[in-house]
C-alpha cells in the first residue's frame, strides 16, 4: 500500500479508505456488483490493519491497544469447528505484524479482523436510568428533545467478542465463552452498580443505552491526539462525507414498562413475542432478555423483588385486578450486538445521539 519514503496515513485517512470499500457490511446476501474488488482482497485489508494498528503512530502512543484480535477464515461449517477451536484468537501488541502472526497468518480474514479491532480498541458507555412513560411518549413525538429522568447511572464499558455467563446465586462469573460474530459488553459488578436501580411505580420504565464515544472508531483530521473530546470540540464535518464529528454515538437503546417487567417475572415466560423473555434461575433473581427496537441486539437483565420473599408470595395470592405493587430492582448484566451492526454505525451513522 506504501511506495518507498511514503509518510504512514493517519488513521482518519485510512478510515476513509475503509468507508469506501465497506459495502458489504450487513448485507447478507452479496450480490457480484457490489463487491469491489478492493473489498474483497485480503492483502488490502492485512496493509490497513498493520498501518492503523501495528505501525501508525497512534497505534505505538495509544495505551489501550495492547491487544490485537485476529478472526479466523471462515469455513464451511462455521467458524468453530469440531475440535472447538474459538473464532479469534488473541496476541499482544509488537512492532511486525506477520511475526506478532506467525504460523496462523494463512487462518486470518484480515477484513473482519480490522472491523473486530475498530470495535475493540473505541470507548463506550453504558447509561442505565428510570423513565417515566409520559417522557418517553414526549421523546418519540420530538425525536430531538432530551429525554429526563428520575434516576441514571453512566458506566463505562468494554467491547468484547466473548461472553462472560454469571451465575446469579454467587454473582460471580462462572464460564467466559466466544460470542463472536456478536461482541459483548459486560458490567461484572452488575449487583452493586446497579443496586439502586428500582422500579417503584406503574408508570415507570427501564431504560438502557450504549454509546459509542472515542478511540479507533473517532479518529479527528486535525487532532494529534488522535481521538476527539465531546468537551472541547465543536461539531462539523469533515471533507471526506465521513459522518458528523460528534464523538457521541448511540449503538443501542431500548426501554421496557414496569408493567412488562412485572409480567415476565411474574408469568416466568413473555407475553409480549420477541421483546422479553426469562430464565428462571434456582435464586431470587431470575434474567430477564430485551430485544432492541427491530429485533437489533440484546439485553441481559437480573431482575428481583425488593420486597421479602414471604410478601411476595402473599401478595400473589391475593393479587386482583388492581394488583399490589412490587418494586422491581434491575441490574444491567450485559449487552450484545453483531459485530456488523456496530462497525456500520461506527462508518456510516450520522443520527444524533440519544440524550439522556
Amino acid at each position: 500500500m506504501l511506495g518507498v519514503g511514503e509518510e504512514t496515513p493517519s488513521r482518519f485517512d485510512l478510515l476513509s479508505m475503509v468507508k469506501k470499500h465497506s459495502n458489504l457490511l450487513g448485507k447478507t446476501v452479496v450480490e457480484e456488483e457490489d463487491a469491489s474488488d478492493v473489498e474483497m482482497d485480503g492483502q488490502f485489508w492485512h496493509d490497513v490493519f498493520d498501518l492503523y494498528f501495528v505501525r501508525g503512530k497512534e497505534s505505538k502512543r495509544r495505551q489501550d491497544d495492547d491487544l490485537l484480535f485476529f478472526v479466523r477464515k471462515w469455513r464451511e461449517h462455521g467458524f468453530n469447528d469440531k475440535n472447538g477451536v474459538a473464532p479469534y484468537f488473541v496476541r499482544r501488541w509488537a512492532l511486525e505484524l506477520d511475526k506478532l502472526v506467525g504460523e496462523s497468518f494463512s487462518e486470518v480474514d484480515w477484513r473482519r479482523s480490522f472491523y473486530l479491532n475498530m470495535i475493540a480498541h473505541t470507548s463506550y458507555s453504558v447509561t442505565v436510568a428510570i423513565c417515566s412513560q409520559q417522557v418517553l411518549r414526549n421523546r418519540q413525538v420530538g425525536q430531538d428533545t432530551p429525554l429526563s429522568s428520575i434516576y441514571k447511572i453512566v458506566k463505562t464499558v468494554y467491547a468484547s467478542p466473548s461472553r462472560v455467563n454469571f451465575h446469579l446465586d454467587s454473582k460471580k462469573e462462572v464460564e467466559t465463552t466466544p460470542a463472536y460474530p456478536d461482541i459483548c459488553f459486560a458490567i461484572d459488578d452488575f449487583d452493586s452498580t446497579f443496586d439502586a436501580v428500582v422500579l417503584t411505580d406503574t408508570d415507570l420504565c427501564f431504560c438502557v443505552l450504549l454509546n459509542a464515544l472515542d478511540g479507533a472508531g473517532f479518529p479527528s483530521e486535525t487532532d494529534t491526539n488522535d481521538s476527539c473530546s465531546s468537551n472541547k470540540l465543536p461539531l462539523g464535518v469533515d471533507t471526506n462525507s465521513m459522518r458528523i464529528k460528534n464523538c457521541k454515538l448511540t449503538l443501542f437503546s431500548g426501554f421496557v414498562s414496569y408493567q412488562m417487567v412485572r409480567d415476565a417475572y411474574d408469568d416466568g415466560h413473555s407475553r409480549f413475542g420477541s421483546l422479553l423473555s426469562v430464565g428462571h434461575s434456582s435464586g431470587k433473581t431470575d434474567r430477564l432478555y430485551m430485544k432492541g427496537p427491530g429485533g437489533r441486539g440484546e439485553v441481559e437483565v437480573a431482575v428481583s423483588g425488593v420486597t421479602a420473599k414471604h410478601a411476595y408470595a402473599a401478595a400473589a395470592a391475593t393479587s386482583t385486578s388492581d394488583e399490589e405493587m412490587i418494586p422491581l430492582k434491575c441490574c444491567l448484566m450485559s449487552i450484545t450486538l453483531p459485530w456488523e451492526h456496530i462497525a456500520h454505525d461506527l462508518l456510516f451513522k450520522r443520527s444524533p445521539p440519544v440524550n439522556l
